[in-house]
């Protein structure tokens, strides 16, 4: 018996799995970049060029294309669960579920409590100030610290519901 049994449903059914699979990976892509060259990098300039090279990146995430993913994702693996809690597909629903969890609590409760209230600090500092080393390094650890935990919660979360899709897709093909 699958996860999906009891589920022989048509292959639309699998479009919110495939957004959620397709968001969740640009949530973890973005955020592992971000932790893994561009904070990094932006550790080797100058701090006041780092500072306003982050305040410049922070201020271009407010675009349609980051928000459609950034907060479409909750909302396709919401329909996603539901979608499963109606064929009775319950393991698959316990599964995402599970996944939309980890998700909020760790990639939207980790950029809500840490990571805005010091992109906000940033963006009042002047990048010339004197201090501006001291205020960097300060800022970079605590951000990368944060990131650290919103990278790993977005791919936990991705592996969920990446698993649910694999078992979908089996299950279709031995339908």
């Amino acid at each position: 018996m699958t996860w999906f049994a009891p589920l022989k449903a048509p292959a639309l059914l699998t479009l919110p799995l495939l957004i959620s699979v397709s968001f969740s990976e640009a949530c973890f892509d973005f955020l592992s970049a971000r932790q893994s060259s561009a904070l990094r990098g932006l550790d080797m300039f100058n701090p006041a060029r780092a500072i306003e090279a982050m305040q410049v990146m922070n201020a271009s995430l407010r675009n349609p294309l980051f928000g459609a993913v950034y907060f479409g994702m909750p909302f396709a693996l919401t329909l996603a669960v539901v979608m499963m809690a109606v064929l009775r597909a319950r393991v698959a629903a316990a599964v995402l579920g599970l996944g939309l969890a980890v998700h909020m609590i760790g990639v939207f409760g980790g950029i809500v409590a840490p990571n805005v209230p010091l992109n906000r600090e940033l963006a009042a500092v002047d990048a010339r100030a004197p201090g501006g080393h001291t205020i960097w390094r300060a800022y970079s650890t605590r951000w990368q610290s944060a990131n650290l935990i919103r990278m790993i919660a977005a791919g936990g979360s991705l592996m969920l519901v990446a698993a649910t899709l694999t078992a979908a897709v089996q299950n279709r093909r031995r339908s």
